[in-house]
């Protein structure tokens, strides 16, 4: 059946709604009691995705912060927005408070490093 197909980029699912941007992802398909329990699948599926979206979006940007060894100006610059987006990701729990502390400690230590060009 196409509405299980997990290589298309949207699907409908047995529910009727719509879930977007699950490919190749195990999806455990909930048949809920209760209107509010397939409002919550619904939800959880969406902030699952969005999460994901986030913690991904941090990673390529510390990856970046990493990458950069010859622009000390352009490093702290980086830095500052790289640690203001993990502390917004801890505040929401995204990534924990301490994973959040430890990346931002070890880039700090990267950042001073850098010798000034």
């Amino acid at each position: 059946d196409a509405r299980f197909s997990f290589l298309k980029e949207e699907f409908d699912s047995p529910m009727g709604y719509k879930v977007k941007g699950l490919r190749n992802i195990k999806f455990v398909f909930i048949m809920p009691n209760h209107k509010s329990s397939d409002k919550r699948v619904r939800q959880t599926a969406t902030r699952r995705l969005r999460n994901r979206y986030y913690a991904k979006t941090a990673r390529n940007a510390v990856r970046r912060l990493r990458a950069m060894d010859s622009d000390k100006a352009a490093a702290t610059e980086a830095y500052n927005k790289v640690s203001a987006m993990l502390e917004r990701l801890a505040r929401k729990n995204i990534i924990s408070k301490n994973k959040a502390a430890n990346l931002k400690s070890k880039l700090a230590k990267h950042v001073n490093k850098i010798q000034a060009a």
